[in-house]
């Protein structure tokens, strides 16, 4: 096995910056190598790897950060992400998603009694990322406001009900659930 190749796994699974040092504990360098040339022929087959990644088209690139070496997306493909990858939630925003999950579909008066007013502005958050939709009321001037089902995938969450989700798998969906009984002391 190549130790570019054993270079490229390393990067992949760590999943962070490694030094070259850390990226040399890891490799195997088979009886040959003595442990004196160990970061001459881990250097070595960086630069090889990095040249390989520059020469091939691919999404991904091998970067020097400051904290070490990284496999990592190529900054063209950054508008792609955005589309596929919610930004990170605040946890006020958090908070009125399980709200609206909790009660869906919910007024959006009701929602700004039992939130604040701040949750205009995350209402708008969450309907641009897609994890809610705002329908006009018939027979007045608020909004209905229910999850999507890129709610439901995202969050793995079959369904919501009286205050507990069904939950596939996700730990990331028990933290809107549990907001839930937060939600009235932290007011935001």
């Amino acid at each position: 096995m190549r130790l570019a190749t054993q270079i490229e796994a390393i990067l992949y699974i760590k999943g962070q910056p490694l030094s070259l040092e850390e990226i040399a504990t890891y490799l195997d360098y088979g009886a040959a190598a003595p442990a004196t040339q160990a970061r001459t022929l881990a250097e070595d087959a960086l630069i090889e790897l990095m040249n390989d990644y520059a020469h091939r088209d691919s999404a991904l690139e091998i970067v020097e950060t400051p904290t070490g070496y990284s496999l990592q997306l190529k900054t063209s493909y950054e508008s792609l992400v955005e589309q596929l990858v919610p930004a990170e939630i605040s946890t006020g925003t958090l908070r009125t998603l399980a709200a609206i999950a909790l009660k869906n579909p919910i007024l959006q008066t009701n929602l700004i009694e039992l939130r604040g007013s701040s949750a205009y502005q995350q209402v708008a958050e969450l309907v641009q990322i897609g994890f809610i939709r705002k329908r006009p009321q018939t027979d007045g001037r608020s909004y209905w406001l229910e999850v999507t089902e890129k709610f439901h995938q995202y969050f793995e969450i079959e369904e919501v009900r009286a205050g507990e989700a069904v939950v596939r798998r996700s730990s990331a969906a028990k933290i809107a659930v549990d907001s839930r009984s937060n939600e009235q002391n932290n007011e935001e």
